[in-house]
């Protein structure tokens, strides 16, 4: 297999999830590195702080050869930039991702022109999970180990607890 260049693979991450997981690990046998951009400023509302999100998505990934995590501050599309790398990659569950990915995607390009967007079907053990609803049924008290590295589920039990 032909491998080239380094992609960014970013998110909020909050929390980290075997969908996750598994376009991390196929990511990784597409592209000569990739770097987990975990993003701090977000319109988004976090349950983890970043510190905890970055260390949750070492945990469960572990030490992997040509794998970086880093945070990022601002637009994808500067931190893409400032590294000096034009490939991102996104994770699709549904037709539901792509219009919005897909918008965002061009308007990344409109930004940078010089950015790509390579879109990878997650694989469809995990087609179904979000983060925003293993939250929900964390703090509902429901299991989230069929979703969630062991970690997270253990970080989600102690965040619902006190």
């Amino acid at each position: 297999m032909i491998k080239k260049g380094t992609v960014i693979y970013p998110g909020t991450f909050d929390p980290i999830t075997l969908g996750h997981i598994d376009i991390i690990k196929r990511g990784l046998k597409l592209f000569d590195s990739l770097i987990v951009a975990v993003a701090g400023s977000s319109t988004k509302e976090t349950l983890f702080t970043l510190d905890e999100r970055v260390e949750m998505i070492r945990d469960a990934v572990g030490e992997q050869e040509h794998m970086f995590i880093e945070n990022f501050d601002g637009l994808l599309v500067d931190h893409v930039k400032k590294k000096n790398i034009n490939a991102v990659l996104r994770g699709l569950r549904a037709v539901s991702d792509f219009e919005y990915e897909f918008q965002m995607a061009l308007i990344n390009r409109k930004v940078n022109e010089k950015v790509e967007t390579i879109f990878m079907m997650t694989d469809e053990r995990y087609s179904y999970i979000s983060s925003r609803f293993i939250k929900e049924i964390s703090k509902l008290g429901g299991n989230v180990d069929f979703f969630v590295p062991a970690n997270v589920a253990q970080r989600l039990r102690e965040k619902h607890i006190s």
